[in-house]
């Protein structure tokens, strides 16, 4: 729980108590308050901090649990966006948090493990994304995470607890070692009080824990039969680093699972490969393919943001979502290379040439789905944000 030290504010030289403490304040949105205030820094592991977020007008915080927020930060005099899932849940809403591990060469992660600290102030946007239970309602779960890849779940199995929901739901989760696990006391606690909910550790090596009592190595399709025997029946939600993803999808492959309940939410922009993330790095000032450098008229399209009741217009060869940043909307966005998903917003009329990598599935455009960093007009568009 949070000390009353971290959140409290000084007034005439004493502490008081905020007043949203004893009721709930109008939701928060980034369009009305763009930034927040980090009112608690916890350190889970070694190298994984939580960074706790409070609205300064007293606001509350309502999303689904699973979903990311963005935060906008200024590193070294370079305005970089980046996307974190929110590991709390939204039973407690005056505050959000999220959990990041540290990335060796990680730009922001090692940014932010230096030198966010309570009191400080960070533009934020959200919260967005579609990887999350709420979404998929289910008689039996299974989560299965590796790494930082916890915290979208954590969310959700919090979100069960703190409404008393006892559901049935198997967490496995893997780690380094047992002195990497996040949240392993926290997850504990919920065992005990629930008595559907079971976790399971699955370290790859014991480390400095000899005494260790759980499994050693990687999860495997024996060793998920023997720890959830019915996860066949289970609706299952995953995330982790790319490797432990494809392992996942290679062994419910190998079972025969059904696709149809299966989810997965794995971007990390600081696990992108240098080359991945230099490429992501490239300003958005940069020439577009195939835009006239004589200068000549291009063609312009409107582009209708439905639910802020904005209006833009977009050059025939510029992205949708360059176009919009230019004129002034803040917009979720991440590695601006249609790699990660951040922008993915619903296509509600109109046509886009969109040439993404790997940031959206063809499930997804087949149901309307774009990516605006990647996507340039061919027509009027109108679009569901």
């Amino acid at each position: 729980m949070m000390r009353d030290a971290q959140t409290l504010e000084p007034h005439e030289g004493r502490l008081t108590r905020p007043a949203f403490w004893s009721a709930l304040g109008a939701p928060w949105s980034s369009d009305d308050e763009e930034t927040l205030v980090c009112c608690q820094v916890r350190q889970e592991t070694h190298d994984v901090k939580s960074f706790f977020f409070m609205s300064r007008e007293g606001r509350t915080f309502s999303f689904e649990p699973g979903q990311f927020i963005t935060l906008e930060l200024e590193i070294d005099g370079e305005t970089i966006n980046r996307c974190y899932t929110i590991s709390s849940a939204p039973t407690r809403p005056h505050t959000i948090s999220i959990t990041v591990k540290r990335v060796p060469g990680g730009k922001v992660s090692n940014w932010l493990h230096e030198n966010l600290r309570a009191g400080d102030a960070v533009r934020v946007l959200g919260p967005a994304g579609e990887f999350t239970c709420a979404r998929h309602r289910a008689g039996k779960y299974l989560f299965l995470s590796a790494g930082s890849g916890i915290t979208p779940l954590m969310s959700m199995s919090r979100s069960h607890h703190e409404l008393g929901e006892d559901r049935d739901i198997v967490f496995i989760h893997s780690a380094r070692t047992p002195d990497d696990i996040i949240f392993a006391r926290e997850l504990d606690l919920i065992a005990s009080n629930q008595q559907h909910f079971r976790t399971s550790f699955v370290c790859e090596r014991v480390g400095h824990r000899t005494n260790w009592p759980g499994v050693t190595g990687f999860l495997t399709l024996p060793l998920l039969r023997l720890i959830a025997p019915d996860f066949m029946e289970r609706e299952i939600f995953t995330c982790g680093p790319a490797p432990y993803m494809k392992a996942v999808r290679d062994l419910l492959d190998e079972a025969g699972f059904d696709r149809a309940r299966y989810h997965e939410e794995s971007f990390s922009f600081d696990s992108l490969s240098p080359a991945e993330q230099a490429a992501a790095s490239e300003g958005a000032s940069a020439p577009v393919e195939g835009e006239a450098a004589s200068g000549e008229t291009q063609a312009r399209y409107a582009v209708t943001f439905a639910k802020t009741h904005r209006d833009i217009e977009c050059g025939a060869h510029e992205h949708v979502l360059d176009a919009a940043k230019r004129a002034g909307l803040r917009l979720p966005s991440s590695c601006t290379q249609g790699m990660c998903g951040t922008c993915k917003v619903k296509l509600v009329s109109g046509q886009v040439d969109m040439r993404h990598n790997g940031g959206i599935r063809q499930r997804e455009i087949d149901q309307g789905m774009v990516l605006l960093c990647c996507s340039k007009p061919l027509s009027d568009l109108v679009v569901d944000k």
